[in-house]
């Protein structure tokens, strides 16, 4: 007979040789998250490497700002304290101007190179050069959030793509978000980055990096924050493209 204590080691080595990346939510909900401990995933070996590859930025307010707030104590010994008007954390939409733009720098195999963002209006196009299109510009968090869509049949004429979020207007807030990028390819589960580490003075992060390596189609996970934007990214990735100063087009 085989005993319990055997049995428990069996059940520990198998989970041990488990999924190797980190897995979100329920069977109808399933995703893997991009950590730093595993934080490249290929595309080619699970079957997504062709299609329509769709690159979604979600964000929220963090609303710990406020449930946070001590209700101990403090507030016993000095009851009429909670009846005072506290200081504003800058958490909501009304109070602090937060409009996150999801975008992404590329570089084809010809050599041709640029970016695909809201500011400028630079919105790619999806059935040409760079095969890369952005749809929609979310300027309040709302849960549809920002869209690109890249167009993986041409996959043999990229050689990288950077996706990259950056704050356009208001204070520097990376640290009083929630936001999370996610990749929904052809084939397989979609594929999550979380920006959920502490970096309050950021204006842009690096978050993902698509690359062609000999024909296998790779993602990585980057989430670099700089306190500069698209041109301290390009410096850092070695792009080398000529930035200078663009707006948004005012939505009437």
């Amino acid at each position: 007979m085989v005993s319990l204590w055997e049995n428990w080691r069996r059940g520990v080595g198998m989970s041990r040789r488990g999924p190797k990346f980190d897995t979100v939510g329920g069977p109808s909900t399933y995703a893997v998250e991009l950590t730093k401990r595993h934080s490249e995933l290929s595309l080619t070996k699970q079957g997504a490497d062709s299609g329509s590859m769709r690159v979604n930025l979600s964000w929220r307010m963090r609303s710990s700002d406020l449930n946070g707030r001590s209700r101990s104590s403090g507030s016993l010994r000095h009851p009429l304290r909670a009846l005072r008007p506290h200081a504003v954390q800058g958490h909501t939409q009304g109070v602090v101007n937060v409009d996150l733009d999801l975008a992404c720098m590329y570089e084809l195999v010809d050599g041709s190179k640029g970016v695909v963002q809201p500011l400028g209006n630079f919105l790619g196009d999806w059935n040409a050069p760079p095969y890369v299109k952005l749809t929609g510009d979310d300027r309040f968090g709302s849960p549809s959030g920002e869209t690109i869509y890249v167009n993986l049949d041409h996959k043999d004429e990229i050689r990288r793509l950077l996706f990259f979020v950056y704050i356009y207007d208001g204070t520097p807030a990376f640290d009083r978000t929630h936001a999370i990028v996610s990749i929904f390819p052809s084939n397989g589960p979609r594929v999550e980055v979380g920006l959920d580490e502490r970096a309050p003075q950021a204006r842009s992060c690096a978050v993902l990096l698509m690359e062609n390596v000999k024909g296998e189609l790779r993602v990585r996970r980057e989430v670099r924050y700089v306190y500069g934007f698209q041109a301290e990214l390009d410096r850092l990735y070695g792009w080398g493209l000529q930035w200078g100063r663009g707006y948004k087009t005012q939505k009437v």
